[in-house]
């Protein structure tokens, strides 16, 4: 686990490297950033997916790379040099924590839409979801790291989890909120109140004479 955060660290320092001439990225789901032709294909994410998972695991460089695309194998070459390690150490773990997991992980919300496809696979370690993109090349889908990273990736749609908890917020909105003061004893000088403010010490103020 040490070196995947290590791995990470890296990624970060060279989408830094290289991120200003890159063009940014399509996360709202707005209009394609390029358009493309896609080919007739039978392959689904979740099969893709599963191709890359068990090359990870046999650690056969060569299946690995072949589901990745080719702005992705740019993008390792990229990363190899800037790490100055070779690109098998790149390629490890198919650019996924998910592979971590020692049996095929859970799988849902499988996505497409038109060349473009998307896959939640549960990480193992904190059972969150992580969301990954696939292209359409050569009527297979392709893991889509590269194309993310240059901001040509174009959403198939929002992910369940994004919904999930624009749900939760929605939710959280529409309830009434809690009186914190409901409760309190408003009699501050009560040794019984439940409000920890403490009792007047100033000086005692002696009460008028009373009138004849």
């Amino acid at each position: 686990m040490k070196s995947y955060l290590i791995y990470l660290l890296v990624v970060c320092v060279a989408i830094s490297a290289v991120g200003c001439g890159s063009t940014p990225s399509n996360s709202n789901n707005s209009a394609p950033v390029a358009e493309k032709t896609c080919d007739p294909i039978t392959d689904t994410p979740t099969e893709a997916y599963k191709r890359l998972f068990a090359a990870v695991k046999k650690k056969n460089t060569e299946k690995i790379k072949a589901e990745m695309s080719v702005k992705t194998q740019e993008f390792a070459i990229f990363l190899a040099g800037q790490q100055k390690q070779p690109v098998e150490k790149v390629y490890q773990n198919g650019f996924t924590g998910t592979t971590f997991a020692p049996s095929l992980p859970a799988i849902r919300d499988e996505r497409i839409g038109s060349c473009w496809a998307a896959v939640e696979v549960q990480k193992e370690k904190d059972q969150v979801w992580e969301d990954i993109a696939f292209a359409n090349e050569g009527g297979k889908w392709k893991l889509a790291f590269g194309e993310q990273f240059n901001g040509t990736f174009v959403s198939p749609g929002k992910s369940m989890s994004i919904k999930e908890r624009e749900a939760a917020n929605t939710a959280r909105g529409n309830v009434v909120p809690v009186n914190r003061m409901a409760n309190a004893n408003t009699n501050i000088g009560s040794a019984n109140t439940n409000l920890n403010v403490p009792k007047y010490e100033g000086p005692q103020v002696e009460p008028l004479p009373k009138k004849k």
